[in-house]
């Protein structure tokens, strides 16, 4: 039997109850999109994951106290990983099935009267725009929203070096969340990145998928070497702050009325 004298958190679908639910009329619900994917030699499968959870939490306290109605929905740990299908567990979830599952995740919300529905990525694998267009065309009963994390703030001025996986930006946020699931220091690979020998790939205008264990070294993209548990929890502040901002702001939007005149 636990003996943890914690209440459970009403935004938290997971930990709260019929008691809390009905007397409630949610406002807002978030649900975050993870991934389970290798991040270099140091972090953990589920680094995006653990890094969603966290800000979600926080931040759906933030609103909550700010009188924001918000409702946390469990993260789910699956993103597309079919750049990295030769790597042991790296379980892809392909677009076509984030589609059902968000219209599924719809339905139940529509069928229950919750207005407004944000997907909250972490995971750089997914992109949720092309989803949601059609998603909104379907059920224009709820309004659908996407925030992809690191472009809430991109973290230049807390951070060395900025890359895009298992980087000095996650590196830190893990050793402000979850120490204990950081390998030491002389075991972090240099996550060098080995760039596209495609002109229009290296400037940017063309794109495809990365053959990931080709494209790395580690798996890592984006040097760790500066990474500190400080630097996380600054930027851990600054994500679930500007998160909790934007949650309070759409709670108490009208959703047929979003646009300045």
């Amino acid at each position: 039997m636990s003996t943890s004298s914690s209440a459970p958190r009403p935004w938290i679908i997971a930990e709260t109850n019929w008691k809390q639910v009905q007397s409630t009329k949610y406002e807002v619900a978030v649900l975050p999109m993870g991934a389970t994917e290798a991040h270099n030699w140091h972090l953990p499968y589920g680094t995006d994951s653990f890094q969603n959870v966290a800000l979600c939490s926080e931040a759906g306290r933030q609103a909550w106290e700010q009188g924001a109605k918000v409702a946390i929905l469990p993260n789910i740990p699956f993103g597309v990983q079919t750049g990295q299908l030769d790597i042991p567990f790296c379980i892809n979830m392909n677009p076509s099935t984030q589609l059902a599952l968000l219209n599924d995740v719809i339905a139940s919300l529509v069928g229950v009267g919750i207005p407004k529905l944000v997907v909250f990525n972490g995971h750089g694998g997914s992109d949720f725009k092309q989803m949601l267009r059609e998603l909104q065309a379907k059920w224009p009963q709820i309004f659908l929203s996407t925030v992809f994390w690191p472009n809430i703030d991109s973290g230049a001025g807390i951070f060395d070096v900025l890359g895009d996986h298992a980087d000095e930006r996650e590196t830190s946020l893990m050793l402000h969340f979850h120490p204990e699931l950081v390998l030491p220091k002389e075991t972090w690979g240099d996550g060098k990145a080995n760039a596209w020998k495609l002109q229009a790939m290296k400037e940017k205008w063309a794109w495809a998928q990365r053959a990931w264990t080709q494209a790395t070294q580690d798996t890592g993209s984006g040097t760790p070497a500066a990474s500190t548990a400080e630097k996380g929890a600054q930027y851990a502040a600054l994500l679930s702050s500007r998160l909790a901002s934007y949650l309070v702001e759409l709670a108490a939007a009208d959703a047929t009325d979003l646009y300045e005149r």
